[in-house]
């Protein structure tokens, strides 16, 4: 396999290193994984004109999910002539991105411009929906589509490469978030689809792949791959036992039952707070400084991952 690869950063927000998009050069050309926000292109083609491509060069761009920080950008890209590679369940919403966008509106309201910039709708012909274990043939390369959710239904991991020993996978969010030169790892949990038991069953298909490095979107590759997603694991047991704990705190009563009625403001916004402290704790006993602390919530808000755990709770019945 002749590939290079290259780590385009977004600088999403004014923010170095949060959110990458890839561009890989094979024998037959670059391709893309994730898009990007669109917010973030201006950065994206700088990166490509550095490498001497142009927009036009860029003929296939993989998503591994569809929220807007990995594939705002897709129908741009598709609007320029390439090919867009995403999960099934996902590809209806980037033809029709009306219900993703009136979604993303309701949490983020008048910041979605500056957040996300345009979302634009993919011609239907420039998009090709997936499957598990589809294969996808790209500038000369070869990507195994990898069922990976947990994170999200429509989430997949693309594995590159001929084998185990060989592979390298774009594990999207399902790897969770790990900053360069920090190396903590953190939960990405939004609603509405964050689901433990079936994210815990993402990671041991992760382990089992084989892959000796992983490229999450967030951010650059990580290669202590057992070390990895045992610490996910891990934070993923202890998150959800720390909101279940709070709300039953809260509410003084079982989080089964405080959860069948809509959570009072006042006790979404304790809750915040202190999901917000503890997780500020963990990361200043892990020597953490405030500008990685903020880029860590830049690319995972916290507030998300707080309703996206009692959404999970809710449904799970506590």
């Amino acid at each position: 396999m002749t590939m290079n690869l290259h780590i385009l950063d977004t600088h999403f927000q004014g923010m170095p290193q949060v959110t990458a998009v890839y561009l890989l050069i094979g024998p037959d050309g670059p391709v893309l994984v994730e898009s990007g926000p669109g917010s973030t292109l201006p950065a994206i083609l700088d990166g490509l004109s550095a490498r001497g491509f142009r927009p036009a060069d860029i003929k296939h761009v993989l998503l591994t999910h569809i929220h807007l920080d990995h594939a705002g950008a897709a129908g741009w890209w598709a609007q320029q002539g390439a090919q867009l590679y995403v999960h099934h369940v996902g590809a209806p919403h980037l033809i029709d991105p009306g219900k993703l966008l009136a979604s993303a509106t309701r949490i983020y309201g008048d910041r979605m411009a500056t957040l996300w910039g345009d979302i634009l709708p993919a011609p239907a012909e420039r998009v090709t929906a997936l499957y598990d274990g589809d294969i996808v043939e790209a500038g000369g390369l070869t990507f195994t589509a990898l069922d990976t959710p947990g994170h999200a239904y429509h989430h997949h991991t693309y594995l590159l490469g001929d084998g185990p020993g060989g592979r390298i996978a774009f594990t999207g969010d399902a790897a969770g978030v790990c900053l360069p030169h920090i190396e903590v790892v953190d939960l990405p949990a939004p609603p509405p689809e964050f689901h433990l038991e079936t994210w815990l069953a993402t990671l041991e298909r992760l382990e089992a792949a084989g892959a000796p490095t992983f490229y999450p979107t967030h951010f650059g590759p990580i290669s202590d791959i057992h070390g990895h997603l045992a610490e996910l694991r891990a934070l993923m047991i202890d998150a959800v036992a720390f909101v279940a704990q709070r709300v039953e705190d809260l509410t003084g009563g079982p989080a089964g039952g405080a959860l069948q009625q809509p959570i009072a403001p006042p006790v979404r916004s304790q809750l915040l707070d202190d999901y917000v402290a503890w997780n500020r704790e963990r990361a200043a006993a892990l020597r953490l400084s405030p500008t990685a602390i903020e880029s860590y919530e830049l690319a995972n808000p916290l507030f998300m991952s707080v309703d996206g755990i009692l959404r999970y709770l809710r449904k799970r019945g506590g």
